[in-house]
């Protein structure tokens, strides 16, 4: 019989492969990840974004340096495409602003004229001196607004606008969700487009799901105005019998205080009267009265009024909020304006 080793256990053969197996999976780490150190970027990025209408824009970029440069004409030439998040042609009096379809595109390197969705020619203004690159936001209204590159001393900017089309598009959207089951949001769909004069068939639809989920003098309002805007008084009549009927004094009032948000002021005044018609001794009754006498230019008459409406105020906040009415009335002010 040969004597040799001792052949080794297999757990012993178990314990060696469990050491190397961590030995071998490190080394796999090490050969195939890559880890880059972060140091800070000569041009540092910057994200600006801004809600337009209902659409989320934003402008992901970075901010070169002028660093002493002469820009414009020097290194960035005139004439030629330049990508500045958007590529751009600056000239000395006009550039062109390129929206491509191509957004994974580094640089303007591979830039095709054929992958152009839009070319908008804007105008260049002198401007404060801005030692880094800079996108903002200017000019906000609620379905549009001014985006301006600003560089060592020049502004140049563009407008962005969101299509009524395209908002409807998106509250088309919104109303598939649990908002169809609550009376608000049908009803503010149905507002918008009544507001915008578009889609209204789609927006009687809207309304009558609100008024199907809760019928209140809101939506029974939108559905009256809407039936107006579509030429059938008779069946708008019907529809602001039922608003009425369901109203309060300060619902009617606050109705009254909407139209004049939307400039309708003869009808807001017209709201008013029947307001005072039917509520005379209450808050918004003598209120009513005062926004009618101040409108004729009647101050000391409205600010009686006002001084009746806050002798029945039921709250402090209200008889706060009427006082500042009032001073206002004693100084001459239209406290519809």
């Amino acid at each position: 019989m040969l004597f040799g080793p001792k052949p080794k256990s297999n757990q012993s053969i178990m314990k060696r492969i469990s050491i190397l197996i961590p030995a071998v999976a490190i080394l796999a780490i090490g050969v195939s990840v890559r880890a880059d150190l972060s140091v800070p970027d000569v041009s540092q990025l910057a994200v600006t974004k801004q809600r337009v209408g209902l659409t989320d824009v934003k402008i992901a970029y970075h901010r070169p340096l002028v660093n002493g440069r002469k820009i414009w004409g020097a290194l960035v030439p005139l004439g030629e495409v330049w990508r500045a998040g958007a590529h751009m042609i600056p000239t000395a009096d006009t550039w062109t602003v390129i929206f491509s379809k191509m957004a994974t595109a580094w640089g303007s390197y591979t830039y095709s004229q054929a992958e152009d969705a839009l070319r908008v020619t804007v105008k260049p203004r002198p401007n404060e001196m801005e030692e880094a690159l800079e996108y903002e936001f200017e000019d906000l209204k609620p379905e549009s607004a001014t985006v301006t590159l600003k560089w060592e001393k020049l502004a140049v900017p563009f407008k962005i606008a969101i299509s009524d089309d395209a908002t409807v598009a998106n509250i088309r959207g919104q109303m598939r969700g649990i908002g169809q089951f609550q009376w608000q949001p049908p009803n503010q769909a149905a507002q918008f487009c009544l507001t915008k004069k578009i889609n209204l068939d789609e927006a009687l639809k809207w309304v009558n799901l609100s008024i199907q989920n809760e019928e209140r003098f809101e939506n029974l309002t939108t559905k009256s105005e809407l039936l107006k805007a579509m030429n059938k008084p008779d069946e708008a009549k019907k529809a602001w019998e039922q608003a009425i009927a369901k109203t309060t004094p300060i619902g009617l009032y606050s109705y009254g205080r909407r139209l004049q948000t939307e400039k309708r002021d003869a009808d807001a005044m017209e709201i008013f009267k029947d307001v005072a018609k039917r509520y005379p001794e209450t808050p918004f009754g003598h209120l009513a009265n005062a926004r009618i006498k101040s409108a004729a230019g009647d101050f000391a008459g409205a600010a009686e009024d006002a001084k009746k409406a806050q002798a029945v105020a039921i709250s402090d906040a209200q008889k706060t909020s009427i006082k500042a009415l009032i001073d206002r009335l004693q100084a001459k002010q239209d406290i519809n304006k």
